[in-house]
């Protein structure tokens, strides 16, 4: 069912400029994105909104990141980034142009042998790094492996893998695709790098038929065949497939750990020797044999494998491919005698010198290997090697990457076998960073394969810009090198001298000498006018020169006008000051007018002059005494 993508166009986690989705799974969906901030296409991992909230996938998501992010090999993708935004979790890794291997077996069907033997040496390549570091994947199958356009595979989605061994079950649920789960994954049991190395044979399985080897209606059944039935030989499907290269799956999909490959170096060994038109080791024949005998068969017995031996009793089970009858002996003794017709006629024909150096050789496998070996395993086989020298950012100078015609291939005896031998990291041009900011100068380095390594310092120049660089511009570097890039965080700050209760000349004089910039804010305060009352930035803090640092001036004493409350009961008149916040002291003034009696006669200070608030102003309050009346005088 097609989804509907509501993120194209979008720039995500301000970053990520959101091109179109990719595809989507159970847990997250994969858009292709831009990287603003270095110039390259990446993939965009979003989780399913509906899981964001849920521990136990975030968890399992973050597990990816980690264990993904710390590995770095040729068919591994790489995790470039990891986070959380606005609820969404996300990991941004290596965008890879190309189709994944189900897809491929989808259209095409079934896989040449020789490059199904080079895909899957790719893959046991990841698995060999991946092993090494402690991480098992625990969920390969095609769909976990793009092919890009040169052929070169990629192993993807560590979303279940864990480092070591562990219980492959979460909350009682297998965890993986039930056609490529190992015997053990399919019981829920501990896992280890073999499991990782029976799904590879699955994958190998499918690439040679277009077939997996077990199927059924539920996941149940399918994963109950694991245990239980032996699988089909890939000859039977498709007669073509060398003897050896079915031992080869065979061993892979034993059913018990102990039977299959130890390692990927053992499993790539054998199919390098197949590449080649060699012969497996013996350990290889049995462990095959074993598997088709139906022994160790794991927690269910099954009866539908049938092994011809030779012999009545004891003795190992000879290898015959399942679904084919015995055929009668005669058919074969001739064959025989015909054989050593044409053998006997070839050795005369050689030995009279009527032809020479003609045969049909297989061409080796030799990717991988050092020139000198390459060259001496080309010869042995009677070819010749052509060596091309090539620049490569990936391999190795003086190992082969790359060989026409393909291994496994039949030519003429003294054919031409062409191998590209790397030749190192190409070299490229340091280009000049000076004086672009530090996001341009990462960007710019990136697109010509270099690593930037920035190193943040005090300078004049405009915070962010690159000031300086090592290698210098025009210098020829190889490709991956690390380029130092000084990038300026500003001026190395000075501490900020103390300006306060001084006269605002000297104080601006004293900052412009300390390499500030003064300002000046005019402010009331009980100092007197033109005194620094308080500074911005403090006092002995640190700040760039040519801050600039603001300084509060006094205007001198604020005033404010004193009611004039004279003719005023003394009540009111102390309510008015009161509220125009004066402090009020009475004083009384004796008067013989009866009407003055309580009444403001005069105030000090006087009214509507100006005044501090808070100060005193003082009320004399009439009190009135009666006059003295002089007794009249006596007749």
């Amino acid at each position: 069912m097609a989804t509907q993508d509501t993120l194209s166009g979008t720039l995500f986690a301000t970053r990520y400029r959101i091109i179109r989705k990719l595809g989507g799974g159970g847990m997250a969906d994969v858009y292709l994105a831009e990287d603003q901030e270095l110039g390259r296409r990446v993939a965009v991992k979003i989780l399913h909104e509906r899981y964001a909230n849920d521990e136990q996938f975030v968890e399992r998501f973050r597990r990816e990141a980690t264990h993904a992010a710390g590995l770095s090999h040729p068919n591994i993708v790489s995790i470039f980034d990891r986070g959380e935004t606005n609820g969404s979790y996300f990991i941004v890794m290596e965008y890879v142009e190309g189709k994944t291997l189900k897809e491929l077996i989808r259209t095409r069907g079934r896989c040449p042998v020789a490059v199904a033997i080079a895909y899957t040496r790719q893959i046991l390549s990841a698995l060999r790094y991946a092993h090494r570091n402690g991480v098992i994947h625990r969920d390969i199958k095609p769909h976990n492996v793009i092919v890009d356009p040169e052929g070169q595979l990629k192993v993807t989605d560590f979303g279940i893998a864990r480092a070591g061994a562990s219980q492959m079950t979460e909350e009682g649920a297998i965890i993986g695709t039930a056609q490529y789960l190992s015997p053990e994954q399919a019981r829920g049991a501990p896992v280890d790098q073999t499991s990782d190395l029976y799904s590879c044979g699955v994958v190998l399985y499918e690439l040679l038929t277009a077939e997996v080897p077990f199927t059924g209606e539920t996941p149940v059944e399918i994963a109950m065949k694991h245990l239980s039935e032996v699988p089909r030989p890939p000859s039977e499907l498709r007669p073509d497939i060398p003897r050896d290269l079915d031992l080869v799956v065979l061993r892979a999909l034993a059913k018990e750990p102990a039977d299959r490959y130890q390692s990927a170096a053992a499993m790539d060994a054998d199919l390098e020797a197949v590449a080649r038109g060699g012969r497996v080791p013996s350990d290889t024949t049995e462990a095959a044999t074993v598997v088709l005998s139906g022994g160790r068969v794991v927690d269910a017995p099954t009866g539908v494998t049938q092994v011809a031996r030779t012999g009545t009793t004891g003795g190992p089970a000879e290898y015959t491919p399942l679904g084919r009858s015995r055929r009668p002996l005669w058919p074969w003794l001739l064959g025989l005698g015909a054989l050593l017709a044409l053998v006997a006629g070839g050795w005369y024909l050689w030995s009279s010198g009527t032809f020479s150096g003609s045969g049909d050789v297989a061409v080796p496998y030799v990717v991988a290997l050092r020139e000198a070996q390459a060259v001496d395993a080309i010869t042995k086989e009677g070819l010749v090697p052509r060596v091309r020298r090539m620049s490569n950012s990936e391999v190795e100078e003086g190992v082969v990457f790359a060989q026409s015609p393909d291994a496994g291939v039949r030519v003429d005896e003294g054919s031409i076998v062409v191998i590209d031998v790397s030749a190192g990291r190409p070299e490229v041009t340091v280009p000049s960073l000076v004086g672009q900011s530090v996001a341009d100068a990462v960007a710019e380095l990136g697109r010509v394969g270099l690593v930037a390594q920035v190193v943040e310092v005090f300078s004049e120049r405009e915070q962010g810009t690159v000031t300086a660089q090592q290698p210098a511009a025009g210098v020829s570097v190889v490709e991956g090198t690390s380029v130092r890039i000084n990038v300026s965080k500003g001026a190395r700050p000075v501490v900020v001298p103390s300006v306060t209760n001084i006269p605002y000349d000297q104080a601006a004089a004293e900052l412009q000498a300390a390499g500030f910039v003064p300002a000046r804010t005019d402010v009331a305060s009980d100092l007197p006018a033109g005194i620094v009352v308080s500074q911005s930035p403090a006092a002995n803090t640190e700040s760039a020169r040519g801050t600039t640092v603001t300084l509060s001036v006094s205007t001198g004493p604020r005033t404010v006008a004193v009611p004039d409350v004279t003719g005023l009961d003394v009540a009111i008149a102390r309510a008015t000051l009161l509220d125009a916040g004066f402090r009020v002291r009475t004083a009384l003034e004796d008067t013989e007018d009866p009407l003055s009696d309580g009444v403001v006669l005069s105030q000090s200070p006087l009214g509507d002059t100006q005044a501090k608030p808070n100060s005193i102003v003082t009320l004399y309050v009439g009190r009135y005494v009666p006059p003295v009346t002089e007794p009249a005088p006596s007749p």
